[in-house]
Order: structure tokens, then sequence, then C-alpha cells
């Protein structure tokens, strides 16, 4: 069996990221998880996917732009990294590109040029955040770094050929959307916005509108539906009481992790978050 390429790995920094967590998350795969299509339906930044490389995957987000530059890498890697080249490190170019979504121009944006924006903007904002307001506008301010990697062509080239090389479907749109169909030979990974633990510590920003307890408790009964078809899943959230009290029927393992995104700087560091799964 090959071994995996180190180099495919995540492309962009986003919130809640995986990659800390992967010891954790390992150790509680199903055994047979390399005989299972493989199904993540909040792909966010892509760390466990990247990390596990499945040969056969479903990946989806709510996000278009992002599930854009995810389909943009695949199809159109030379042109992307053309793009990307000519992006200036400065505030007052910054904030010309950031304010594209805020105008008509936006819409006669070429896909490529959108999946370009979304690395850049990632790349040169403040703590490299995925953030937009209600609206759907993109509201990080710059990050003032001396050397950002705009343009990381490694790993661009090692995801691309990863897109390309195994049986990857994108995806956006509605979470259930894409788990209505799959069966018991699947295994579902879901990382959705994490249940905040305080006020402080609120933040769904790469969501327009945000999550509620509301849709917390739709993804539970979405789990639930899973759990009845026989269908193995792991999903990670906050170590909040309500969602242990949704998840009370199933295996709740606490993990440590280290989170920065918070109002409050004491709030931030260590923190303990739920990994809950239906299979031993």
């Amino acid at each position: 069996m090959a071994k995996n390429n180190k180099l495919v790995a995540p492309f962009l920094k986003w919130v809640g990221g995986k990659r800390q967590l992967m010891p954790s998350i390992v150790e509680l795969l199903p055994k047979n998880i390399k005989e299972l299509n493989y199904i993540e339906p909040f792909i966010g930044g892509g760390a466990v996917l990247f990390h596990l490389q499945p040969k056969n995957a479903i990946i989806n987000d709510f996000n278009d732009e992002l599930i854009n530059v995810y389909s943009v890498i695949k199809n159109n890697l030379n042109e992307l990294i053309i793009d990307l080249k000519k992006h200036e490190n400065n505030a007052d170019y910054f904030y010309q590109i950031r304010s594209l979504d805020r105008t008509e121009e936006f819409t006669s944006l070429t896909s490529i040029q959108r999946a370009s924006r979304i690395i850049f903007l990632n790349k040169t904002c403040f703590n490299g955040l995925y953030r937009v307001n209600n609206s759907g506008e993109f509201n990080a301010p710059f990050g003032r770094y001396k050397n950002p990697n705009i343009v990381n062509e490694p790993t661009l080239k090692a995801v691309n050929k990863y897109l390309n090389s195994n049986n990857i479907i994108l995806s956006s749109g509605d979470y259930e959307d894409v788990l209505t169909e799959i069966n018991e030979n699947s295994f579902v990974y879901l990382d959705p916005p994490y249940h905040p633990i305080s006020e402080n510590s609120n933040f769904t920003g790469y969501v327009q509108g945000g999550w509620d307890i509301f849709d917390q408790t739709r993804l539970r009964d979405t789990c639930n539906e899973l759990n009845k078809k026989g269908v193995k899943f792991l999903l990670s959230n906050s170590s909040s009481p309500i969602i242990k009290d949704l998840y009370e029927e199933y295996k709740i393992t606490t993990v440590k992790a280290n989170r920065s995104i918070n109002s409050n700087g004491a709030d931030r560091g260590e923190v303990d978050e739920f990994l809950i799964r239906n299979y031993e």
C-alpha cells in the first residue's frame, strides 16, 4: 500500500482546524476505515481528509466560496497559481480585494479569481481567518505579515494530484443533502460549527448567519438517522453541557485542544473538546 503524501495538507488556515487533534481522531477511527467510503459534510480546511487521503470520498461545505477553491485547485491549478502571483502584500491592496464582495464587480469575477482572492485574504488577513459578517462579506482585517506564503506551490500541486488521482466528489450545500443516500459502507466525519461554551467563544463567522442550538439539534437528529442505517460516524464539537446532553446515547471522548479564537484572552489556550462516535 502506497504511503500518504505528506505534502497533501490544508492550503487554508481554518477556524477549528483539526491538525493538532489528529492523533486523537486517528485513534478513534473505525478499524476498517480504508474499506469505507469517506464522507465529510463540513470540510473546512480539510485536515482530516488530507491526513487520511481516502480513495473514495464526498466532501461538502455550505460555504460555496470554499468549495470553489477546492474545485479550482482540482481543475484549474496552473491558472490559479498565475493569479496568486499577482497579489500584493500591503494594506491598501488588501482592503481593495477584500471589498470586492461588496460590489457588483464581484459577480463578474471568474471562479479562478474568486479562489485566488480567498487564498490571498486567508494568507494575509489578521490571524489567518476566514470570517464573514451576516451579509456574507469577508470582514477580517489586514494582518501586516512580512512574508506571507501566498503561493504555496508544493502543497497546491500535491492537493491537485490527490483530488485528480482519486474518486473525490465536491459538493456545496446543506450537509443533509450528502448524507441521504449513503449506506453502511460509509464513514462520516462531522466537524460542524462548535456550540459556544461561553458567549466570548462564540465564533461561527465562516458560515453566513452562524449556528445555534436548533442547528445543533438538527445535526443530532441527522446522526440518529445515520445510526439507524448502520453508518459509522465520528463528530467533533465543544465540551458544552448541551452537546453532552444531545449525544448522551453515544460514546463521548474528551480531548484537549489549543484554541485562540476568543474575544476574552483569558479564555484562550487549552480547552476540552468532545469526539463523539457510534461504534466501538
